[in-house]
């Protein structure tokens, strides 16, 4: 049966995706799949040669492509945030970063054939609108001048927004500048929790973005919400939530909080005791799926959701999901071009990072060099473990003959120890497995990590508490 011909998921059916006991069982660290093989197998024997080879591999090819540009300024520091930021006050460092990028857009464009439309934009970060006007206008005129942009509005080009950085005057712009799509940081409305992470954003600032974007006739507005963060509860987080359901965001995020204090710096001012317990986190969460349910959201996998007249609802269940760096995507086919520091490219085979210093960045564009310090050339065997990855976490199922038409190999000895630790998860429901199929089943799908972890060659007991855990 092929993806377009499985029914879609009844609400019945749907309501046993929250399965508490289960999640205790199987809560434990793994990656989040933005890409396979993750960026711990990057390595700094990757650099200029080998990405200028992998563009030349990629040129054979052709497609269109994706530009992400990483603006890693921010005004002040969310206690919570585990980003590549840069946190200032002084608006007079950004323009030397505007100029860096601009260079850089110049040395990467020449790598890619012209004629290759950017179906795909996004900037991140950071906070993207710390930019002024001027410096968002300068940059987005040097993409044109590089890249071939559309111009009829079809592409998606997506930008993140902090609301507190934003009015209607800002929303205005960037729809001019050709952005169709925004991201809100929202994290929690509740004041105590707010306080509590620093990231201090009112309801009316929030709403007024999300009411200019739509006065602007952007194509689609998605809302990020945390849960796991100081003094949350089920209460409290469904109460955010309802006013978020009632802002009717296209697509809505709710993230795991990771607390990594020894690894990120900010989350040290966050004291543990703060925290909601594992049992009320999972309340949370269990309260959050019920909630977005209700509302008429679907599950797109682990924690994005999406309403079922959505670009990404309807690529899921026509079978053309794809994941990347930008999380879940309808833009399987293009390549990814990453600009600005920290910034991780896809071109044909293989991943590539840029350094994440902003002096060691400035130095290596001005001199002419693209930036990259480390990357990864996948092998065959990645390639077709990356397919099967990428198939479960789309889509929720795999199809044996899929994989052996496209790379000739029998799946079930192939993957016999893969399909062995399935077992297990056969038993608990969380998968149904046939001679030549994988069925992800409702109660698996917020454990889709756990299901995918089993095809991962590279993970070690030893490696995981580098991840953030699955729930």
């Amino acid at each position: 049966m092929s993806t377009a011909d499985t029914p879609t998921p009844t609400r019945p059916a749907d309501a046993r995706l929250f399965d508490p006991d289960l999640i205790r069982r199987y809560d434990k660290s793994g990656p989040r799949y933005t890409s396979y093989p993750t960026a711990v197998q990057f390595h700094d024997e990757f650099g200029e040669a080998q990405y200028r080879a992998a563009a030349r591999r990629s040129n054979a090819v052709g497609g269109p492509l994706s530009l992400y540009l990483h603006v890693p300024f921010c005004d002040t520091v969310c206690y919570y945030c585990a980003c590549n930021k840069v946190v200032t006050k002084d608006r007079s460092r950004a323009q030397p970063y505007v100029d860096d990028v601009i260079r850089e857009l110049a040395l990467q464009a020449p790598l890619f054939d012209a004629g290759r439309p950017v179906d795909q934009l996004h900037w991140g970060g950071g906070t993207p609108t710390f930019l002024s006007e001027e410096q968002m206008r300068a940059i987005m005129q040097a993409t044109g001048r590089h890249f071939e942009l559309k111009t009829d509005d079809t592409g998606e080009y997506s930008i993140e927004i902090d609301p507190r950085e934003a009015d209607a005057h800002t929303i205005a712009v960037l729809r001019e500048l050709g952005f169709n799509r925004i991201s809100l940081g929202v994290q929690d409305f509740d004041p105590t929790v707010q306080k509590a992470v620093n990231r201090i954003q009112s309801l009316a600032e929030t709403r007024a973005v999300v009411d200019a974007a739509r006065a602007e006739a952007f194509h689609g507005v998605s809302l990020d919400l945390i849960y796991g963060l100081p003094f949350q509860s089920r209460d409290s987080f469904l109460r955010t939530l309802d006013t978020v359901i009632d802002m009717a965001p296209d697509r809505l995020s709710i993230f795991n909080y990771a607390h990594l204090p020894t690894r990120f710096k900010p989350q040290r001012r966050i004291n543990t005791e703060d925290l909601p317990s594992a049992a009320e986190k999972l309340a949370i969460l269990g309260g959050s799926i019920e909630r977005l349910q209700e509302a008429g959201y679907v599950l797109i996998g682990m924690d994005h959701f999406a309403r079922p007249d959505d670009p990404l609802a309807i690529a899921q269940r026509n079978g053309t999901l794809h994941r990347n760096f930008q999380g879940y995507s309808t833009h399987a086919e293009c390549d990814m071009v990453a600009v600005g520091v920290s910034a991780i490219s896809q071109v044909g085979d293989a991943f590539s990072q840029n350094t994440k210093d902003l002096e060691v960045y400035h130095e290596a564009v001005s001199a002419g060099r693209l930036p990259i310090e480390r990357g990864y050339v996948l092998t065959p065997e990645d390639h077709i473990r990356r397919f099967v990855i990428v198939s479960l976490i789309s889509h929720f199922q795999l199809d044996f003959d899929a994989v052996t038409q496209r790379f000739g190999i029998d799946v079930p000895s192939h993957f016999a120890t893969a399909l062995a630790q399935l077992l297990p998860m056969a038993d608990d429901g969380l998968v149904r497995l046939s001679p030549n199929r994988i069925e992800v089943l409702p109660r698996g799908r917020l454990l889709i990590r756990n299901i995918c972890m089993a095809f991962d060659e590279y993970l070690n007991p030893e490696g995981l508490q580098r991840f953030s855990r699955v729930i």
